[in-house]
C-alpha cells in the first residue's frame, strides 16, 4: 500500500486526497489540498516561462543561411504559442484560486452540483461537472 501511494505521489506530484465517508465536501482540508496543487502547477508553469525566455535569449543567433534562420524562427514560434497557451492556463489557475478563497471552488458553475474530488485532481481548473461538460462538448460538435 505504501509503495502504491509513493508511486502516485511520484507520478502526479501529489498524494490523492482520501476523504472520509462522513466528510463534508470542499471543507478547509480539501480546499488546502487543491490550493497546494494549483500553486505547485502555477509555479512549474512560471519556471517553464523563465526557461523559455532564457533559452530564446541564449539561442537567438542571426544565421547567414536562410534555412537555418527559418528553422530557428519556426522553433521560437512554436515555443511562443506553447507559452501563450500556458499563460491562459495560469489565468485559469488564478481564477480557481480565487474560487477557493470565495469558497465556491469544486461546484459546477452551470448546475451547482459537486464536481468531485477525483475530477478536480485530474483537472484542477474544472468549472463544470462531468455531465455539464459532456453536454457542452456535444453542443460544440453540433455547432461545427
Amino acid at each position: 500500500m505504501a509503495e502504491a501511494r509513493a508511486q502516485e505521489v511520484a507520478t502526479f506530484g501529489f498524494a490523492p486526497y482520501n476523504a472520509d465517508s462522513d466528510e463534508e465536501y470542499m471543507n478547509a482540508a480539501q480546499e488546502e489540498h487543491f490550493r497546494a496543487i494549483l500553486l505547485d502547477w502555477k509555479q512549474s508553469l512560471m519556471e517553464e516561462v523563465d526557461r523559455t525566455v532564457h533559452h530564446m535569449q541564449d539561442e537567438a543567433t542571426n544565421f547567414p543561411d536562410p534555412n537555418d534562420r527559418a528553422t530557428q524562427e519556426s522553433e521560437f514560434s512554436l515555443e511562443l504559442r506553447t507559452r501563450d497557451r500556458e499563460r491562459k492556463l495560469i489565468k485559469k489557475i488564478d481564477e480557481a484560486l480565487d474560487r477557493i478563497d470565495e469558497h465556491e471552488y469544486g461546484y459546477c458553475e452551470a448546475c451547482g452540483v459537486e464536481i468531485g474530488i477525483r475530477r478536480l485532481e485530474a483537472r484542477p481548473t474544472a468549472t463544470l461537472c462531468i455531465d455539464c461538460k459532456t453536454l457542452d462538448e456535444i453542443r460544440e460538435k453540433q455547432r461545427g
